[in-house]
């Protein structure tokens, strides 16, 4: 296997494929909440972290008051990481400190103008933004009054492009039209299906979600069902799932875990991806949430013919992919029976996703596919995929594909350039820095540290840098941080620079 992949993919527990970080809850973590009066009260949980962190500030704190609050607080019983990992109130507690983070310190009380913001999960879109074929789909769209009311699972042609797109990336694709829904957008989807789910009736089982994660992901599932965390282990290039296989049980009702995993930028092999949905039972429901699968490192594997098994939904986003988180657009894959009775939820909760942006998920999806098949340029056979309502000559898509390709292919390059760059430039500082393949994210571990959040705020004050504390991503060692590297190259050099002073300065 490349990219630093173990090749034994049984994974079974052996020296080689254990996480170097290990499974547990640190010590500071349990300390929340053996000090909580209520440890099911997820905001007194917010105040006692937040509070720990402005302690540990000293005359630095930017709120006396909530130190003041820790220091009189006392452990009052003993915690095991099974009570933690099994918590409700710990999803809503770290989404709590998800909200505090911007809301509260980075656009809030500590916000600065002239901050480098390396903690935004997303490729700065000034920079990388849309290609102009892209845009000039939305203006045709304009042009043709195409923003009326339609399908709620989206257009038919645009369910068509993204069914020939995933046959193209999965082994044995049995895609169709009736395989997809257009949504809007990646969080927006999971929170839809955990709605569409369990809104009538929550199972009594818990729901297995592999950690780190996104909060708002998580929340969602955790509001409407009984939800479990397992923390699975990463490495050089990998993501390791063995853990939550193992949690599986046969009345488990559903499994959420990202493919590639944020904040690391580690891909999940396929050949566990397939294991996991042979070891569920057929009424257990995977979730996959593909969001971080782009930019890649090296070929791109087809999916395996498991993730078409009609226990398995898909849900793709293009927010990390075409740097548009703003536009919200997405789509899930799932059997057509789940689509079906999915369409009613739809049209009953939104109606349907914005469908002046059909055209441009359209055309993207298509020119996807054609550059999986490798045509430099398209046949008579690929415009005659586009409607002739279109009045697209194949000149024109031939003008409007290279432009894509273009693009594309010089996104790959720059942000796999600084992806490479960053993870360089933290191997000659204090810092152990996990080698990311996929997305727009590298992960790092602190020596001694036992509040992300806390280093967050020192590294803030010291340097003007923001980095993403892995708390955050319900990364219970407490000791990590999370950079985006989709940042302009001179900004991207000097956040870095910075960041490996400050922690040279502090051994």
């Amino acid at each position: 296997m490349s990219n630093g992949m173990p090749k034994d993919l049984a994974f079974a527990r052996n020296e080689s494929l254990v996480c170097e970080r290990g499974f547990a809850v640190s010590c500071s973590v349990r300390d929340i909440f053996s000090r909580a009066r209520d440890p099911r009260d997820a905001a007194e949980l917010c105040r006692l972290y937040i509070g720990s962190v402005e302690a540990s500030l000293g005359t630095a704190s930017a709120r006396p008051e909530a130190a003041a609050c820790w220091r009189a607080s006392r452990p009052l019983r003993d915690v095991t990481d099974e009570e933690i990992l099994s918590s409700r109130s710990v999803v809503a507690w770290v989404k709590q400190l998800f909200n505090h983070f911007f809301r509260d310190d980075l656009y809030g009380l500590l916000r600065r103008d002239d901050t480098i913001v390396l903690s935004s999960g997303s490729l700065d879109e000034s920079i990388f933004g849309l290609p102009s074929s892209l845009k000039r789909s939305i203006l045709a769209a304009l042009d043709r009054d195409w923003y009326g009311y339609s399908d709620s699972r989206g257009r038919r042609a645009t369910r068509r492009a993204i069914a020939a797109l995933e046959n193209a990336r999965t082994s044995g694709g049995p895609y169709d039209e009736e395989w997809i829904a257009v949504t809007m957008g990646g969080t927006f989807a999971i929170a839809c299906l955990a709605d569409f789910l369990f809104g009538g009736k929550a199972p009594t089982s818990p729901v297995l979600c592999a950690t780190p994660n996104y909060p708002p992901m998580v929340e969602s599932i955790a509001r409407r069902a009984v939800t479990r965390l397992v923390p699975v282990a990463t490495g050089e290039g990998w993501t390791d799932i063995s853990a939550l296989i193992e949690a599986l049980r046969a009345d488990t009702p559903l499994v959420f875990v990202q493919t590639v995993t944020n904040p690391t930028g580690t891909r999940i092999p396929e050949q566990q991806i397939a294991h996991l949905v042979r070891a569920a039972s057929p009424s257990t429901l995977i979730v996959l949430d593909e969001a971080h699968e782009c930019l890649n490192i090296g070929p791109v594997s087809s999916y395996c013919a498991e993730r078409a098994q009609r226990n398995v939904v898909r849900v793709a986003s293009l927010s990390k992919t075409h740097s548009v988180p703003g536009m919200k657009l997405g789509w899930i894959v799932a059997h057509p029976d789940v689509v079906r009775e999915y369409y009613e939820y739809a049209s009953t909760t939104y109606g349907g996703p914005p469908s002046l942006f059909y055209l441009l998920i359209e055309m993207a999806a298509r020119f996807d596919q054609w550059d999986a098949a490798g045509l430099e340029r398209p046949s008579c056979a690929a415009h005659a995929q586009f409607e002739p309502a279109y009045g697209f000559t194949q000149e024109h898509l031939a003008a409007e594909y290279a432009d894509y390709l273009e693009y594309r292919r010089d996104l790959e390059h720059r942000v796999s350039k600084s992806r490479d760059a960053t993870v360089a430039a933290l191997a000659h500082s204090p810092f152990r820095a996990t080698t990311a393949t996929h997305s727009v994210n590298v992960s790092f571990r602190i020596a001694n540290c036992d509040s992300s959040y806390a280093w967050f705020r020192r590294c803030l004050a010291a340097t003007n840098v923001s980095c993403f504390p892995s708390i955050l991503n319900f990364d219970f060692q407490d000791d990590s941080m999370r950079l985006t590297v989709g940042r302009g190259e001179a900004e991207m050099s000097e956040g870095v620079r910075r960041i490996a002073g400050f922690a040279r300065g502090r051994q």
